[in-house]
């Protein structure tokens, strides 16, 4: 069995290198650019394969899945985000987050879906609370999140039923990308989570794996937030 993770080197991507690897697994997980985190994710984890790819670049998309002979599961986690008010973001900001987020992820599943169709498998997408319920002063990750999840729904009717595709939806997870918050923010976050915390990369890969592997279940986005924001 094999899969391949975006995103790969930190946080929820990582995670789910480890937890598919625990799994037997052969795993490939891209990165973009950041040789410090894909050194330390190659030490912790040498079973698994790190190759440096832009997701939002085509051709070296089309090479990544080139070199793969078959697949059996696509988690797309790659992301960025870009916090501001609409009228102060640019136009190249929103470009980016879109291509990353929304162009990474249909590049994936474009050069994905041939390795996978005479076979089966899962495509798992991994969207955001705010995909779901929109996040202020970050509209356009929102709006990037959100075509995640119409992506996912199409998908899992065009795919069916050779490979199902499904999305989570996490809420405040202990990521990079929410290390910034102070005491006080963090608390702030913490008291409107009906469980009380921030959600872990463990706890989203165990729910990614389990819609990888879940064999009746297609076209659902899967909250992993504690119970909402």
């Amino acid at each position: 069995m094999r899969a391949l993770v975006t995103g790969g080197t930190r946080g929820i991507g990582l995670a789910c290198c480890r937890l598919f690897s625990q799994m037997g697994y052969a795993v490939t997980a891209l990165y973009s650019a950041d040789e410090r985190a894909a050194a330390a994710a190659r030490a912790a984890l040498p079973a698994v394969t790190f190759l440096r790819a832009d997701v939002s670049d085509e051709e070296a998309m089309r090479k990544v899945f080139s070199d793969i002979p078959a697949l059996d599961v696509l988690v797309n986690n790659a992301g960025i985000d870009c916090f501001a008010q609409v009228q102060d973001m640019s136009y190249s900001a929103y470009r980016r987050v879109m291509d990353v987020n929304m162009g990474g992820t249909f590049l994936a599943v474009k050069f994905a879906v041939p390795k996978m169709l005479s076979r089966g498998g899962a495509i798992v997408n991994v969207s955001s609370i705010w995909g779901v319920t929109g996040g202020s002063c970050e509209s356009v990750y929102s709006a990037s999140k959100g075509a995640m999840i119409a992506f996912t729904k199409a998908l899992a009717a065009e795919l069916a039923p050779a490979i199902r595709v499904n999305c989570i939806a996490p809420g405040a997870i202990d990521t990079a990308m929410n290390a910034g918050y102070t005491a006080s923010e963090r608390h702030g976050i913490e008291s409107r989570i009906p469980l009380g915390r921030f959600g872990t990369p463990e706890e989203c890969a165990e729910a990614i794996y389990f819609l990888a592997t879940h064999r009746y279940i297609t076209g659902q986005v899967l909250g992993v937030d504690g119970g909402g924001l």
